[in-house]
């Protein structure tokens, strides 16, 4: 060997190799300080779904580090932290171009007093069909400006109780938590045919529930549902072709696209008025995919692992696509909401500048808390 390839030699072996390693702190938010003992998982998603990739816990500093060498979009989507404090997971993507060292995943303390979480909306989509089928998609918006996460797994977080003849055997429930996708999550029975809770718990920030279910409907009809979970504006969009009538109702307008029609409702102990006619906002092929009370097919139950995958994983947006009937129902009932609530605003409320400010104000501040 020449002086020269001893020379390169020499030096490749004295210069380190860059492994592309992930790490970062873990700061309890509650407590302003970083957490130690949390456990922290690591995961490459792949096309064949995610690959575990080793835990560990965090030191006194709340420091963690993995040293094998990985990047975002090796294996077809981004990496994902999973940190499991107090009984709560909290997520953290990574996707391609990302910094992967320095990270910080927040956690909170958790309690079972429901301290600042409140219902902000509730925003209902009624689709009386022809066939005698009454077609409803609830949406609980849950906004929690403190700075503890309300989990109590024994009484549930939520609970709502369907109409009776409702079938409660094919109620659908899609959790999202802060910046998270939605999640299928199953409710559990609360002691009372046809009331239910659901442990899903509500971390600092906006999360929402959605709701989906039938009932056999005879037209025109009353429509009379008890509400558990009160709390903020409650909101119904009804299909062109539908008729309400009832005490507590008050119009908004129509969406100019759909042609929706909004009414806010005064809540007490439930929701109840008249309804008579047909229509629906879901294409013909929605409503042969739902095929009377859903399509059978959910996310997997190890999902909430995978908040936020969607953009960088085609197999995690064909499972979103499986409970599509749901998400593109609720999507369209949102997108109406959320347009007469935040651009237009009420109607009544046009000739009071004042209000109209402190309302308009509230609004962006909602849509802040993603």
């Amino acid at each position: 060997m020449n002086r020269l390839a001893a020379f390169l030699l020499t030096a490749s072996l004295l210069i380190p190799v860059a492994y592309a390693g992930v790490d970062g702190t873990v700061v309890n938010q509650s407590k302003k300080t970083p957490q130690a003992g949390a456990t922290v998982t690591l995961y490459q998603t792949t096309q064949q779904g995610p690959q575990n990739l080793g835990s560990v816990k965090t030191d006194a500093a709340g420091k963690f580090a993995f040293t094998q060498d990985v990047k975002p979009g090796q294996g077809g989507g981004p990496l994902l932290l999973q940190a499991v404090y107090a009984g709560v997971q909290y997520n953290h993507t990574i996707p391609p171009g990302q910094a992967q060292t320095g990270v910080v995943i927040p956690v909170f303390e958790s309690s079972k007093n429901q301290g600042k979480a409140e219902v902000q909306q509730h925003m209902m989509l009624l689709e009386p069909g022809a066939d005698g089928n009454l077609v409803v998609s609830e949406t609980y918006i849950y906004t929690n400006d403190g700075e503890t996460t309300w989990n109590d797994p024994d009484r549930g977080t939520m609970r709502f109780e369907l109409p009776a003849g409702a079938d409660s055997s094919k109620v659908e429930v899609n959790v999202t938590a802060p910046s998270g996708l939605p999640i299928r999550r199953a409710p559990d029975p609360a002691g009372k045919p046809n009331q239910f809770k659901l442990d899903f718990p509500i971390k600092p920030g906006e999360s929402r529930v959605d709701i989906a279910w039938s009932m056999p409907f005879k037209n025109p009809g009353e429509f009379n549902e008890p509400v558990l979970a009160r709390g903020g504006l409650t909101r119904i969009v009804l299909p062109p072709g539908v008729e309400v009538k009832g005490d507590g109702l008050k119009s908004l307008g129509n969406e100019p696209t759909t042609h929706a029609q909004i009414f806010e409702v005064a809540v007490t102990d439930g929701i109840r008025f008249n309804i008579s006619g047909t229509g629906s906002l879901r294409t013909p092929q929605q409503q042969e995919d739902q095929g009377g009370g859903g399509s059978g097919q959910s996310l997997s139950e190890n999902l909430p692992k995978l908040y936020g995958l969607a953009m960088g994983n085609s197999n995690m947006i064909e499972s979103v696509s499986a409970v599509k009937w749901i998400l593109l129902s609720i999507l369209a009932m949102l997108t109406i909401g959320f347009v007469l609530l935040y651009r237009k605003g009420d109607p009544s409320e046009q000739n009071n500048p004042a209000q109209n400010r402190q309302t308009t104000k509230a609004s962006k501040n909602a849509r802040g808390r993603g």
